[in-house]
Order: C-alpha cells, then sequence, then structure tokens
C-alpha cells in the first residue's frame, strides 16, 4: 500500500488511528519508565522505604531540602570552579580554614582512606575540601592530599546550607553528596571510620547512578 493509499485507510478508519496512537504511547511510556527505574528505586530505598531494621551510622538528609546552593566558589588557584561541577559523582565533602590544623588532615586522611577501602567502587566517589577564609594551603598538605579537590567558599552562603549536629560546626562533619547534586548524609563529629564505610558501601551497592 503506497503512503497516499495508507492515509486514505486512516481517515476512513478513525478507530484504528487511534488505537495505533495508543501503543505508540504506551511503547514510550515504558521505554521512559525502563530507563528511569534504576534511579527512582535507589531512591525509594534511601527516602521513602525505611524498614525498623536499617541501621545508618550516619545521618540521613532529606535531598528536597539541600541542594547545593551557589556558594561563589572558586578553584584553589582562583580559576572558576562549582561543587555541582562534580554531578554524576558521590562527593564526601569536608570544610575547614586554610591553615588545616591536626582535626582538618584527620578528616582529609579519613576521606582518602575511606575512598581507598571500597576497591573497584572508589572511582564513583570524589573527595573536596572547602575551604571557608583566604589564607593559603600548604604545598606539603597539597602533595599529602593528592587527589583531594580544593574550592574556596563564601563562609556565610555556606553556613545557611550545611546542618551541623547540636553543639557543633560544619567543620566538625564529613558530609556525603549524591550524585544528582543534593546533600544527603552527616557523619558525626570524631567518626569511625569503619562504620562510616559500612554506609558508603551500601550506598554504592543500592544505587546505579554514579
Amino acid at each position: 500500500m503506497t503512503k497516499p493509499e495508507a492515509a486514505q485507510a486512516a481517515q476512513a478508519n478513525p478507530e484504528e488511528e487511534a488505537r495505533r496512537r495508543r501503543i505508540g504511547r504506551w511503547k514510550m511510556l515504558a521505554v521512559v519508565a525502563v530507563c528511569a527505574a534504576p534511579m527512582i528505586a535507589s531512591y525509594l530505598t534511601y527516602y521513602v522505604i525505611k524498614p525498623q531494621s536499617r541501621n545508618n551510622y550516619g545521618a540521613l538528609i532529606d535531598p528536597r531540602q539541600y541542594p547545593i546552593p551557589d556558594l561563589g566558589s572558586s578553584a584553589i588557584d582562583g580559576s572558576p570552579a562549582k561543587l555541582q561541577d562534580y554531578k554524576g559523582k558521590w562527593v564526601m565533602l569536608q570544610v575547614d580554614r586554610g591553615d588545616c590544623g591536626e582535626p582538618c588532615q584527620k578528616k582529609l586522611l579519613t576521606m582518602r582512606q575511606l575512598r581507598l577501602m571500597q576497591g573497584k567502587e572508589m572511582e564513583r566517589i570524589e573527595r573536596v575540601w572547602l575551604v571557608i577564609d583566604r589564607a593559603p594551603v600548604a604545598t606539603l598538605l597539597l602533595r599529602e592530599f593528592d587527589g583531594t579537590d580544593i574550592l574556596r567558599v563564601d563562609a556565610g552562603k555556606l553556613q545557611s546550607w550545611l546542618p551541623a549536629d547540636a553543639g557543633t560546626s560544619a567543620e566538625d562533619h564529613i558530609y556525603l553528596i549524591d550524585p544528582l547534586g543534593n546533600l544527603m548524609m552527616r557523619f558525626p563529629k570524631d567518626p569511625d571510620p569503619g562504620k562510616m564505610k559500612k554506609d558508603i558501601s551500601k550506598l554504592l551497592r543500592a544505587s546505579s547512578i554514579g
């Protein structure tokens, strides 16, 4: 049947044409559902379905309330850089001053070790240190923790974004950002790396994104 003949047949049989359109829409919806299923399943697991047996070490944060804001950030060399640039990856995040005393260095070490502990999954994780002042970062520190990205940010904008435990500040915690760019977990002050590893491993297993 030629195209003109097919068009005439469709006009002569409007019910058949409507049926074809319905089938086409259902096929399109099926393709969308298959593509979105892994992401939907991951978020249902962590943000909707909360079985009584689950025992997280870190505090889960509702990601809908904490998308990454404009932090007025730049790379350590002054070039443009944003935390949003890490979308698609899991991000371990710490906050501190440029002089980075012992507690700061301990957090940097913990993040490095946690990433290594994930084995073949470690490439899914990035480490970021947000510096909240203009103090220079020591060259020896940059070398020791090579692989940790450093961004300078506006301290005021940052303070209104990162939630902290009572009696602590954002500088006391390590945070986790999901691959969609939302803050989703806060670990306690002076955390247990072994328990942190279990939380992160569970998230990586449950999620096919990032």
